[in-house]
């Protein structure tokens, strides 16, 4: 790793699906206490990490709570999500260890509403943050505690004629309920082969994401779903 102009080592809280690719981040790690929030991204429009991108060196994927060692380029804030980094596709990402589940209160947010509350979209609650109010955020990672989750598998657009079933997270945060979309793909999985309807997780913590701008909105993500106990 010498020749590496730099390197960062976090705890991967997220590997989510993002487009064709995935949206990894984690909190960084250091001397065995937690960091900023880092999300490495590639030099594609939309940030989106490939699998060849964000690989081991055995061809294995990081998975939630590894700790990795990411090779970068630069710091590359886009607005509110000032956690980005642009990483070096030239090197393997290394896995060093792997971080203590029950320990994961070490590495959790202050308890505070996600963002700006209030605005829902039709099948969402407190899911959405206007662009008049994405000026005044200075981030867009969370990791939070959340008592109960449960999950909901539905077909959104069906009333439409589009039969696609989707996953997702209700739970309440902060004196406040949401309704978010899940695009954390083992979950996605796992519940996807299952039948529409409602499921109960139990306590988790969560890794929300508020993704890019689109269409004069952000919108908040389950990007990391991590159990506290088996449910489900």
């Amino acid at each position: 790793m010498a020749n590496r102009k730099l390197v960062k080592r976090m705890v991967c809280l997220a590997n989510s699906r993002k487009l064709a690719g995935r949206c990894i981040a984690g909190r960084e790690w250091r001397d065995q206490c937690a960091g900023d929030w880092l999300r490495p991204i590639s030099d594609r429009e939309h940030g989106e990490v490939s699998e060849y991108e964000r690989q081991y060196e055995d061809g294995s994927d990081p998975r939630v709570l590894d700790i990795v060692e990411v090779p970068l380029l630069r710091h590359r804030p886009a607005g509110f999500q000032a956690e980005n980094w642009l990483l070096d596709p030239e090197w393997y990402w290394v896995k060093q260890g792997q971080f203590p589940q029950d320990e994961l209160e070490r590495l959790t947010d202050p308890v505070e509403p996600l963002w700006f509350d209030g605005d829902s979209t039709y099948h969402g609650h407190n899911d959405r943050v206007r662009e008049a109010q994405l000026e005044s955020i200075g981030d867009s990672l969370r990791l939070i505690a959340v008592e109960r989750l449960g999950l909901e598998v539905f077909a959104p657009g069906e009333a439409f004629g589009n039969s696609k079933r989707r996953v997702q997270g209700r739970f309440r945060h902060a004196g406040r309920d949401y309704r978010l979309w899940v695009t954390d793909p083992l979950y996605e999985r796992r519940y996807l082969g299952k039948l529409n309807g409602s499921y109960e997780v139990g306590p988790c913590h969560l890794t929300i994401s508020l993704g890019e701008e689109f269409e004069g909105a952000a919108y908040k993500l389950i990007a990391a779903i991590i159990e506290t106990e088996c449910g489900g």
